[in-house]
């Protein structure tokens, strides 16, 4: 069997031959069988596909009762997960998403579904970058490359109060893996409102040999003015002082001068294979209560880390005499990341009321 060796990014390699098995996991084929998918006789299409029986789009979704966690996968390895599709009738922060490689007791992935497909706010923004898209209306779409060796397992908990519906597809290949390869990994965090001259801490508690590859946020700006004056730092190994600092949170998300469009004088958004940035009502240039969601992949540009990792980020605005205000936003954030395995045990999820976007 060709080993798997996390190319799948690039191009240049769709052309060579290997001997990887292709395997998709739904609610039309739960366990990903060779041949097993579209044979349900029962579900939520049943009765439309009534007249036409078994292969006729008979079980198309589940439902997750309020409390309720749905294994979406369980695999055998090794092999790895090339691409994930969901979309859902919850709002999106009320659905929690955990991925366990290997037979870990603790997720290497814990994450509301929208805020790991780089959306938030429950409104829909298209997406168009490398490792996530998100297109009408409301397909969320994921090509982070997840290798394992032993086994994955997925499931999806709904924190809400009420039954909801899951559209799903995990593409996987079932292949050797390269002793090179490390394990794909996501952390959300909220805090709200940030403490005054508090920074807010993007990832902490990383143990191991890997690589940062990713940062999305979802900022709330309490104040008026300018908001994105603070510098994002990586702590790399255990440093006190970083080796990697930012210039300002516009340019760290690929933007600049306040991501502001000098003939519209309005926030300008954009959306491309590296970085992007959303703007959600009032959308006024430097209104209070205006909401962003914020993505960068260092897709290009990884940040290596031989035995631990810290990231940080301040939020800074404007005040009188031209001076600094440390702000007190709704800051949230998923840091995606790469790393050898154990996985560190995570800080303990916000609780529902505390996640819950009002």
């Amino acid at each position: 069997m060709t080993e798997f060796n996390g190319l799948g990014m690039h191009m240049g390699n769709l052309a060579r031959l290997a001997s990887g098995q292709s395997r998709s996991i739904s609610a039309e084929n739960p366990h990903g069988e060779r041949g097993a998918g579209g044979l349900a006789t029962e579900g939520l299409g049943a009765h439309h596909g009534r007249e036409l029986g078994q292969g006729w789009k008979i079980a198309p979704a589940v439902k997750i009762g309020p409390g309720q966690t749905f294994t979406a996968a369980e695999i055998e390895g090794p092999g790895a997960v090339q691409q994930i599709w969901m979309t859902t009738t919850a709002k999106w922060r009320s659905l929690i998403l955990r991925i366990f490689w290997d037979g870990q007791d603790n997720p290497s992935v814990e994450c509301p579904i929208g805020d790991f497909f780089a959306s938030v706010w429950d409104k829909f923004r298209p997406i168009s970058s490398l490792a996530v898209c998100v297109n009408p209306g409301k397909g969320f779409n994921c090509y982070w490359e997840m290798p394992f060796r032993k086994s994955c397992r997925l499931t999806i908990e709904n924190l809400g109060e009420t039954e909801e519906v899951l559209f799903y597809q995990i593409n996987y290949t079932l292949t050797a893996v390269a002793d090179d390869l490390a394990y794909f990994h996501a952390r959300f965090n909220r805090v709200n409102p940030l403490p005054y001259k508090q920074v807010y801490t993007i990832l902490d508690r990383v143990e191991g040999r890997g690589q940062y590859v990713g940062t999305f946020m979802a900022w709330g700006v309490n104040n008026s003015g300018w908001w994105g004056e603070g510098e994002i730092k990586f702590f790399l190994d255990g440093e006190k002082s970083p080796t990697i600092c930012g210039t300002g949170t516009e340019d760290y998300f690929g933007g600049a001068w306040n991501f502001e469009n000098q003939e519209t004088h309005r926030y300008q958004e954009f959306t491309n294979p590296y970085s992007g940035m959303a703007v959600y009502l009032p959308d006024g240039l430097y209104q209070s209560q205006t909401r962003f969601s914020l993505y960068r992949w260092h897709i290009a540009d990884p940040i290596r880390f031989s035995n631990s990792l810290r990231v940080t980020i301040q939020a800074l605005g404007w005040r009188s005499g031209q001076r600094y205000l440390p702000l007190q936003d709704d800051i949230a954030s998923v840091a995606f990341w790469y790393q050898t395995l154990p996985t560190a045990e995570f800080p303990p999820l916000p609780e529902r009321d505390f996640l819950e976007i009002v």
